[in-house]
């Protein structure tokens, strides 16, 4: 028979995974979610994961108790960049888990925009790192992949979490607007949005008012959500040191995988069996649609966009190198990790 669930009982178990958070009752909403689940799903997000009744606990009543943390990293990016590829191949037991895009976070930014203050999301942060923290098998670490809609908590959660390390992952310029392009309007749609939240932020400093943004085109608009990331990456190599944080571009990432693995294994100290790991599905696989895919395909769906939207790429890449430059600001960052 199975045991009854109590709320220790959920607290302590890691397949109990906190997924959402309520405000206004302070509640955290934890949904059973096996292993095999995790693997499977692109994010965890209700639109991959199976149906379930989610738990509502009190915060306090699951932080009292909750087990001692396993050691955590991050992977803060930029968007099309390869993110969820890195998370999947943090997913080996018995040495590290990947959590893709946890909506737990997306819910403190979410509450931020409905006028949350810092003073209020600062512990509920604390405390939902320490959730999603949770070792899945004993000494293995947690690897998180927010969604990049949490960039604007970054810095908090490195401030809070001393011993935790982060890469910085994003898309040259060029081949983040051929991204969005071959999206078509839902890719333009995206860009918007994301503009807008970044607004809600304060994450925007370039001197542009709402008006100016309303004159630009979408992929002008997709550069500047671009280099608001990059300039918020730019802080926190300053905030932190490139002992703590390391960035990587998705041309460099592909180009040497096995190269770039090992680095990153480094920084978070986390001993993966490199070879293994880029033998296997992370790697070779299409991380959202499960479709065979690799370095070279990849390749191809960067010329593709360039070939259709070229013109329109090229144009908007030295406009936003010129207001980069305006506002002194470099498009290369610091702390590689290759170097």
């Amino acid at each position: 028979m199975n045991a009854p669930l109590t709320i220790s009982g959920i607290a302590r178990d890691p397949l109990w995974f906190p997924h959402r958070y309520d405000p206004g009752q302070d509640t955290v909403h934890f949904r059973r979610i096996e292993r095999s689940e995790h693997r499977a799903a692109t994010f965890l997000t209700d639109e991959y994961l199976s149906a379930g009744e989610p738990m509502a606990i009190k915060r306090g009543e699951a932080m009292a108790a909750v087990p001692a943390a396993a050691p955590l990293h991050f992977i803060f990016h930029s968007a099309f960049c390869c993110s969820t590829l890195l998370a999947r191949a943090f997913d080996a037991p018995g040495v590290a888990m990947g959590l893709k895009e946890p909506v737990l976070l997306n819910d403190l930014v979410g509450w931020q925009y409905r006028g949350g203050t810092a003073a209020a999301i600062a512990p509920v942060l604390d405390d939902g790192l320490a959730l999603l923290a949770r070792p899945f098998a004993p000494g293995e670490a947690v690897v998180i992949k927010p969604s990049n809609l949490v960039n604007g908590l970054a810095p908090a959660m490195l401030t809070m979490r001393p011993q935790a390390r982060a890469l910085l992952l994003f898309a040259p310029l060029r081949t983040y607007l051929g991204s969005v392009a071959k999206k078509g309007m839902t890719g333009r749609l995206w860009v918007r949005d994301l503009l807008v939240k970044q607004l809600r932020q304060g994450l925007h400093r370039f001197g542009f008012s709402g008006e100016d943004y309303l004159g630009q085109t979408d992929l002008q608009i997709a550069a500047m959500g671009w280099l608001v990331q990059q300039v918020l990456f730019a802080q926190m190599i300053e905030d932190f040191g490139p002992g703590r944080v390391a960035t990587l571009d998705s041309e460099t990432l592909m180009a040497d995988p096995a190269h770039a693995l090992r680095a990153l294994t480094a920084l978070f100290g986390v001993p993966l069996d490199v070879a293994a790991v880029i033998a296997g599905p992370a790697f070779t696989t299409h991380s959202k649609f499960g479709n065979d895919f690799d370095a070279a395909a990849r390749d191809a769906e960067v010329r593709a966009a360039a070939d259709v939207h070229g013109d329109e790429i090229g144009k908007v890449a030295i406009w936003a190198e010129a207001v980069a430059a305006s506002a002194g600001r470099s498009l290369v960052l610091d702390a590689p990790l290759i170097g």
